[in-house]
């Protein structure tokens, strides 16, 4: 971990001395020569590092040596802070025309202070390098793998949950579950055990029986509550609570806690899983124990843990105990050979194999270990690169925690630096934590972590989404989240949580370097704050104080901790890169005490009741992401805002009172992201912001009236992306052909046709359909949601050639009298049609245009219909769930003929698989031919439609016939509201 921080402060050291020479800027005098021999030094060291970092597992002096190394770098790290504020303070005095003898003199002190300070961390790195001689470190710079050969590997994350030799286990565990001994202490919960040492394969095997139908069929309620260590009674009971349907009670108190978790589980036959047990403690389990015993007859405990003493003080019994076995060479070469060889072809298998069933020797029967070291030799391609992995002396350490992450460290070590280190910061969380992988990768660029060059250029977030996808593919992380494609959240493994606090506190083990005490603080405080520079965990924090062994922290969260203002205490902690105060009260003059820190890049002052910000704030010229969502009585942002040239985001989603932007917006060269959903007050837009052309994100634009003209300044953003909603602020009739053509002209200068990587668009309208019609998009899009105050038609491009779209929503389009025909959207695979309100709408028939069908098959059509393959008609080929939503007037929806309902001819919906009417009063009968023709469709929901209910409410009578005749296992619900 410490190539992480020599390279970061050689680069500061670099950028320092360019900086000198191009702006003749000397603050301190006397340390010139001091500053280049730093620099040079530093990066004599960086080229020696991979070999020493190699080393430090099996020479404990030159762990000792990486520690000290590490720790004169942060030193140096906090001085340059230190000189980079003074530059700033100073430059920012209002200079006389005859300088103040006391800003003359304030300036020596600085100088001759800070002088001292890079004098003496110069002295402790010239110590350092004399010791380094006595290793021989071999200089180099490693060669990792190409970031071409990554690019390959990482455009698919290959499932590797897969199980290997765990049959009999499985049929084991769950037998346990599922059958009752008939015994009367049936009517107390059992306590089930999987015991086994780490990475044996514990919990997957406790989620495949979790997970079984068997077991889904067996119990009312089951909750899964991982619990490691400590064990925090009051964190079980909430998950609990919640995991059977209640809310999180609002209580400190451990006895309203557990009657509430009574309450909850009260009479239902439960399973509870609690994953990962390690406390011996009995007076932690028997307050919990005893309210579990609410649980219905038949619950039962599944309990995970390495120590078979745990499962005693938690009253299991020897029969209920299931001991995890190791796997056998075989199966882990099996389970290793699934991962390693994904992608080889025949010749290259067998080259490979009988090395490969050697190292699965190695993995000692852990699944974890087989598993990590086939995503490692995936990557390698030759024969020679797999005897080296063989061959590799990590196998033969002595040291204990070695040998128990030796198989990780072989991996380990294949990594870059820069993914060393953000693969070892995710121990910073607790364990289990479901870690959101946006919120990862600031906090990697907060720390120095994301390397600046690369094919990405200076996007930092491309570059940590590449490197989140590096460390995934090679089996790190786990239990993925997604959303489409893309990857949302993740967790880790125990074990590999473990190795990764391993690597950072590895290094403070018997080095020498003793760590900060506190009287104050939490041990666990001062151990994040030492090895990961960071405090996340602000529960565990000394309300409200700010202990001094807090200095040296660069990332904070004090969010949702009960703050009633920002501490004073913080003006201290000038080394802050990432701060959050989200959800905490403050006073608007509270913002000032954090004005001063410089070297802020991520600033999080969302739900913090600000009525307005600080002109301060233009002072923390380094800052990268502004977050004041959600201060709904916040009015307007300081013109001082706009002084803030590095920032590329800016969230002010949901300011409901928010008029304005400021007017010196354009001087914002680098703001990518502008997030103002929800802020209804901003009906007006200064000048610059369509000089913003790198902009990516605006959330909602709004025109109308007097200000169409503002549409223009959306013509430069051909950049915008993701979602863009469109919104006149107030009713406006044309009067006038002139007038018409003149706002026509507004509504192109906005170019949506240009706007290529806007994938939905949210169309708020009220005016003319010719004016609806100018706002045709990019033929891009992929999801469309339109509102419609007066327009009596759709707008002429909403089905062609808009050939991607997905999704439809049509919303309030009261005077909409009939549906386009938009069944030939070859990709659209959600239509709604739905008015939130009362009112009536104009939509009483609903016809075969809507299908895409302008004619009717007959029955001499049919005789023709196999002589050419072209004439098929196919109606909406990808839509799957279809919805129609308090259509008060719809009366009928036209069915299709005998002759197209039997034509082969005619595929109409194949793949509709759901359909909703809900509230739709005057609808008496729903179109039987075409439903039959729907052949997917699973699902019809009837919610408060009167007459439907009416003539379908007899299953048995042939109107449900009628319908559910060709469809093997319809599920339809029928309800009235």
């Amino acid at each position: 971990m410490v190539d992480v921080v020599v390279s970061s402060v050689a680069l500061r050291l670099a950028d320092l001395i360019e900086q000198q020479i191009r702006n003749k800027v000397n603050l301190v005098r006397g340390v010139e020569n001091d500053i280049h021999s730093l620099s040079n030094e530093l990066n004599t060291i960086g080229n020696l590092l991979d070999g020493a970092e190699r080393r430090e597992f099996k020479d404990k002096s030159v762990k000792d040596w990486l520690r000290k190394l590490e720790d004169a770098s942060y030193e140096m790290d906090d001085v340059l802070d230190e000189w980079n504020i003074s530059i700033i303070e100073l430059q920012q005095k209002v200079w006389p025309f005859i300088p103040s003898p006391s800003l003359f003199f304030k300036k020596v002190v600085i100088r001759h202070d800070i002088a001292l300070k890079i004098k003496e961390v110069k002295k402790r790195l010239d110590l350092i390098l004399v010791e380094r001689d006595q290793f021989d470190f071999v200089t180099s710079r490693p060669i990792y793998a190409s970031r071409e050969s990554w690019r390959v590997q990482t455009t698919s994350l290959i499932d590797l949950e897969e199980v290997c030799g765990r049959d009999f286990d499985m049929e084991n565990v769950i037998g346990k579950l599922v059958v009752g001994d008939g015994r009367r202490e049936e009517l107390n919960m059992r306590v089930i055990s999987i015991v086994g040492p780490g990475g044996i394969g514990k919990t997957t095997l406790a989620k495949l029986a979790y997970n079984d139908s068997r077991v889904k069929n067996c119990f009312e309620l089951r909750i899964w509550i991982c619990v490691s260590n400590p064990f925090d009674e009051f964190g079980i009971a909430n998950g609990i609570i919640e995991g059977a349907g209640g809310s999180k009670p609002n209580t400190n108190q451990l006895d309203m806690l557990l009657q509430c978790l009574g309450n909850s589980i009260s009479g239902k036959k439960s399973l509870l899983v609690l994953d990962d047990v390690w406390t011996e403690d009995d007076t932690k389990w028997e307050p919990l124990k005893n309210t579990l015993k609410h649980g219905g007859a038949g619950s039962k405990i599944l309990v995970t843990t390495r120590n078979q003493r745990v499962v005693v003080m938690m009253g299991g019994v020897k029969n209920d105990i299931h001991h995890l076995g190791h796997l056998s060479h075989d199966e882990c070469w099996l389970l290793l050979g699934r991962i390693a060889l994904s992608g080889k072809n025949r010749e290259e298998r067998e080259k490979v194999e009988n090395i490969g069933k050697a190292i699965a020797r190695k993995c000692k029967g852990l699944p974890l270990a087989a598993k990590t070291l086939g995503s490692l030799l995936r990557f390698k391609n030759t024969l020679e690169e797999w005897e080296d992995v063989l061959d590799s002396e990590i196998w033969v350490l002595e040291e204990i925690e070695v040998d128990l992450f030796a198989h990780l460290l072989l991996s380990y070590n294949e990594l870059s630096p820069a993914l060393k280190r953000c693969f070892s910061y995710c121990g910073v969380f607790p364990k289990d934590t479901e870690i959101d992988v946006e919120g990862i990768v600031t906090k990697w660029m907060s720390l120095g972590y994301l390397e600046s060059n690369g094919s990405n250029g200076g996007d930092w977030k491309v570059r940590g989404r590449e490197y989140f996808d590096k460390l995934a593919m090679r089996s790190l992380f786990q239990d993925f989240k997604t959303c489409g494609d893309r990857i949302e959240s993740f967790k880790m493994h125990d074990i590999l949580h473990d190795f990764a606090r391993f690597l950072r506190n590895n290094g403070g083990v018997g080095a020498g370097t003793k760590k900060t005490s506190c009287q104050t603080c939490n041990p666990s405080i001062v151990s994040d704050v030492e090895d990961y520079r960071s405090l996340l965990n602000s529960k565990e924090l000394p309300d409200p104080h700010l202990c001094d062994c807090l200095t040296r922290v660069r990332l904070l969260s004090l969010r949702r901790c009960g703050l009633k203002g920002i501490p004073k205490e913080i003006k201290k902690l000038i080394h802050l890169r990432w701060l959050n105060l989200g959800q905490n009260k403050f006073h608007n003059e509270d913002i000032k005490y954090i004005c001063n820190l410089y070297n802020l890049k991520f600033v999080l002052l969302d739900m913090c009741q600000l009525q307005e910000v600080s002109s301060k704030i233009g002072n923390l010229i380094h800052l990268i992401h502004l977050d004041l969502s959600y201060n709904n009585l916040l009015k307007e942002l300081p013109e001082t805002l706009c002084n803030l040239c590095e920032l590329e985001t800016l969230n002010v989603n949901g300011c409901e009172s928010l008029s304005r932007l400021p007017q010196g917006i354009s001087r914002l060269v680098n703001l990518k992201h502008i997030y103002n959903s929800g802020t209804e007050s901003l009906v007006q837009y200064p000048q610059g912001l369509g000089e913003l052309t790198g902009l990516v994100t605006l959330s909602r634009f709004v025109f109308g009236e007097k200000c169409w003209s503002e549409l223009g300044l959306l013509k430069n953003l051909n950049r915008l992306s993701g979602c863009l909603e469109l919104r006149t602020y107030s009713d406006y009739i044309v009067e006038d052909e002139v007038a018409e053509e003149k706002i026509l002209e507004h509504i192109r200068e906005a170019e949506l046709g240009k706007k290529k990587h806007i994938q939905e668009l949210r169309i708020y309208f009220s005016g003319h359909e010719i004016l609806v019609d100018a706002l045709e998009p990019h033929p891009n899009l992929q999801i469309l949601y339109i509102t419609l105050s007066y327009e009596h038609r759709l707008p002429k491009w909403i089905s062609s050639p808009l050939n991607q779209l997905k999704s439809i929503t049509l919303s309030e389009c009261t005077h909409l009298s009939s549906l386009p025909s938009l069944g030939k959207l070859p990709l659209l695979e959600n239509f709604e049609i739905k008015f939130e309100t009362v009112c009536d709408s104009r939509l009483e028939f609903v016809g075969r245009e809507f299908l895409g069908i302008t004619t009717t098959v007959t029955t001499w059509d049919l005789l023709f219909e196999n002589c050419s393959s072209s004439s098929n008609t196919i109606a909406f080929p990808k839509l799957k769930k279809l919805q129609f939503r308090n259509c008060r007037r719809w009366r009928e929806w036209e069915d299709i003929t005998a002759e197209e309902e039997h034509s082969a001819a005619v595929a109409l919906m194949p793949c509709l698989t759901e359909l909703i009417i809900r509230n739709c009063w005057e609808l008496a009968k729903l179109p039987h031919r075409l439903l039959r023709k729907a052949s997917s469709l699973e699902s019809l929901h009837i919610y408060g439609s009167t007459q439907l209910e009416r003539f379908y409410v007899e299953r048995k009578g042939q109107p449900w016939k009628s319908i559910s005749i060709s469809h093997q296992n319809p599920h339809f619900v029928i309800k009235h509201f």
